[in-house]
């Protein structure tokens, strides 16, 4: 028996783990080409993707890497790379626009309607900004998915606030102003000690972080009331 427990333990130290991603939702399609590029250039090497809102424990091994938005520095246990800074504006759906109109500025929002993202595990920052902006009887829907928001502007239902790298790749919104710097957060690439000690996770870390950071410069930003 103890012989067959050193063998498993010297197994499963000495085989082939999935290297375990988290992200607040999905991958874009350009973060899941660089994954299969790097896959194509490693075929032993395994990914399992941990989409979750909930910011997984890295140290305590949920998760291997997280790619995560934070106004916070993280925890200086974990490696980090920095992708990106993330931006918010306002936009509204285009049924919206052409019933309403949108609003020209921060201080133009009297008699608009809005949609808020609400969720226990993320810091209510988004929805906040426009609580303290508004009365309650404006803010007409809140979800606990940002896609349902997202999905509750295109549909005209109100103006929302979304993040600029995900309106680029949908049409139908329209940005009312600027960027609301004060909403910005860094986009980090975050990497567990324990699995970062591993070649592949290196590697990955190596091969991922510049190319993914790279689409984000990339990306067009939709103009205001011009869709993208």
């Amino acid at each position: 028996m103890a012989a067959s427990d050193f063998v498993a333990k010297a197994t499963d130290l000495t085989g082939t783990h999935p290297i375990r991603i988290t992200a607040p939702g999905y991958f874009s399609e350009q973060a899941t080409d660089i994954l299969s590029e790097f896959v194509a250039m490693h075929p032993g090497v395994a990914f399992e993707f941990i989409p979750s809102l909930k910011v997984l424990n890295l140290s305590e091994g949920e998760a291997d890497i997280a790619i995560r938005v934070s106004k916070s520095e993280p925890d200086e246990t974990l490696i980090c790379r920095k992708l990106s800074t993330a931006r918010w504006a306002l936009f509204g759906g285009k049924r919206y626009a052409e019933k309403f109109g949108l609003p020209k500025s921060s201080d133009d929002l009297k008699g608009h309607r809005f949609v808020t993202f609400e969720h226990d595990d993320v810091p209510t920052y988004l929805h906040n900004w426009i609580a303290h902006r508004v009365s309650p009887d404006q803010i007409v829907m809140s979800f606990s998915e940002p896609e349902l928001m997202q999905a509750s502007i295109r549909a005209g239902h109100g103006l929302g606030l979304v993040n600029l790298r995900i309106a680029s790749f949908d049409a139908a919104l329209i940005r009312c102003f600027d960027n609301i710097e004060e909403l910005s957060r860094s986009n980090m690439m975050l990497i567990a000690p324990d699995a970062y000690r591993r070649p592949e996770v290196r590697a990955f870390t190596k091969f991922f972080a510049p190319r993914y950071a790279a689409t984000f410069k990339l990306t067009k930003p939709t103009s205001p009331t011009e869709t993208d």
